[in-house]
């Protein structure tokens, strides 16, 4: 079993992760070899059901990859599969009130939370963990929440300031929706973007971003982006297919 990466805070450096929307096991062991931090699996948007969520968990530990996921929903009971497979984080989708984060930071939180205890599961060594052991291997999965509406940005100082939550997450792409725009890189929504970076970095919190590009990567690292999601497995795949084949005619 390789060394597992380690995924929390690293001053002085970033972060990069991609999702994986395939459900195969054999893609994250493929991408364990790889210098990414982290990867997650993306239950919101791609067909990953529980099963293949464990399967592929499974997989993450076996290469030493961390995995979040982002759920599909904040129903506590998602929540608590997820982390009780081994998930090393939650990316939460449409976070847009305090209200919300603590919510999700409840369910997802043994030590000053409400998330329901097994001590056999895998985040728990099935069982070889004594109960204190696994509520602190448990509380430290992390919690990223979604920017994804005008409501979250205006509020996404006081999200970023919720204790349990480690970090923001800008869904540049929803937020271009919610504003009423079909350009994720609008002017506006690059604003907003800013501001919601800036919130998480005052904070002391991860700052994240999804990108696409190496040249988009870079300029948001320059505004202190600690945390990206590049591409996912698919579109990866995708590019180095084209970049292998013949030149366009």
């Amino acid at each position: 079993m390789t060394t597992p990466r380690t995924l929390l805070r690293q001053p002085g450096r970033y972060q990069v992760g991609t999702f994986i929307k395939t459900a195969s096991p054999h893609v994250v062991e493929v991408l364990g070899t790889s210098r990414m931090d982290f990867a997650v699996l993306d239950a919101e948007h791609a067909p990953l059901d529980r099963a293949a969520l464990d399967l592929m968990m499974l997989a993450g530990r076996a290469a030493g990859l961390p995995l979040l996921v982002r759920i599909p929903d904040k129903n506590p009971a998602t929540i608590l599969s997820v982390l009780d497979m081994g998930a090393a984080g939650l990316l939460v989708p449409h976070v847009d009130s305090v209200a919300d984060a603590e919510a999700v930071v409840r369910h997802a939180k043994f030590r000053g939370g409400q998330r329901g205890f097994s001590g056999s599961p895998r985040f728990s060594g099935y069982g070889t963990l004594g109960m204190k052991q696994a509520l602190t291997a448990g509380d430290q999965a992390l919690v990223i929440c979604q920017i994804e509406g005008p409501e979250a940005v205006a509020a996404a100082a006081a999200i970023a300031a919720v204790a349990g939550v480690d970090g923001l997450f800008i869904g540049r792409a929803d937020l271009a929706l919610a504003m009423g725009l079909e350009d994720s890189k609008h002017p506006d929504v690059s604003s907003a973007t800013d501001r919601c970076i800036d919130a998480a970095l005052k904070a002391g919190k991860l700052a994240g971003v999804f990108t696409a590009s190496l040249a988009e990567r870079d300029a948001y690292a320059a505004k202190g982006v600690n945390w990206f999601v590049f591409g996912s497995d698919q579109s990866l795949l995708r590019q180095s297919a084209d970049a292998s084949a013949h030149p366009a005619e």
